[in-house]
């Protein structure tokens, strides 16, 4: 963790990169505490906030692509055998949650690569469903950047607005206290978006 917290203070593109590909698989990194930061970095001119996103995106993409790949070909019995192990609950990973987010890809279908990312606690998991379904790996990869791109860019935006508000120095309290609004607002936007699939999905059947 030392190292992480090394990589969280000389926040540049290769280390959001590095950082978001980790949060994606099952190392326990807060993506808020990485895309925020840099973002509040970016309004002062120190990197570019459209990097940052893009970076941080391509990084997620990596990371659960890795879920994918590992999911896709072990299986099953493996995956939750390694959630039960030591080294799953170092990831603070066990059964409950992998069962969880299959559930959750299970009731939305392919939708939930999308709406899956911008849920916490199903985030960093959800692509290991999508393996374990053998989802079609670019549509996986799309829906997995859409919805990537889209949190990225919700943080990327407190970011900028925090720099206005607050000193660098408070800046993690603040990421805290924020968090609660974050996540009301992610339940609402996914509400939206499983809304306009099951819509368009209906007046596709009716069609």
């Amino acid at each position: 963790m030392s190292f992480i917290s090394s990589l969280l203070s000389n926040l540049n593109y290769g280390t959001i990169l590095f950082l978001m590909l980790l949060e994606s698989t099952v190392v326990p990194v807060p993506s808020e505490f990485v895309v925020t930061p840099a973002a509040y970095h970016a309004a002062s001119g120190q990197l570019d906030v459209w990097l940052v996103i893009l970076f941080a995106t391509i990084g997620a993409d990596l990371g659960a692509s890795i879920n994918y790949v590992v999911a896709y070909y072990v299986g099953r019995p493996v995956i939750y055998r390694f959630a039960n192990s030591k080294w799953g609950k170092m990831c603070l990973l066990n059964q409950e949650k992998v069962e969880k987010s299959e559930r959750y890809f299970d009731n939305h279908g392919i939708v939930a690569t999308l709406t899956g990312r911008l849920i916490p606690g199903i985030r960093h998991l959800i692509s290991i469903p999508a393996g374990l379904a053998k989802m079609n790996y670019w549509k996986f990869l799309l829906y997995t950047t859409i919805g990537a791109g889209v949190w990225h860019a919700i943080l990327a935006g407190l970011g900028w607005y925090l720099h206005t508000i607050v000193p660098e120095e408070q800046l993690n309290d603040k990421i805290t206290e924020y968090a609660e609004y974050i996540k009301l607002f992610i339940i609402a936007l996914v509400i939206i978006a499983i809304g306009w699939f099951v819509v368009k999905a209906l007046l596709k059947k009716k069609n």
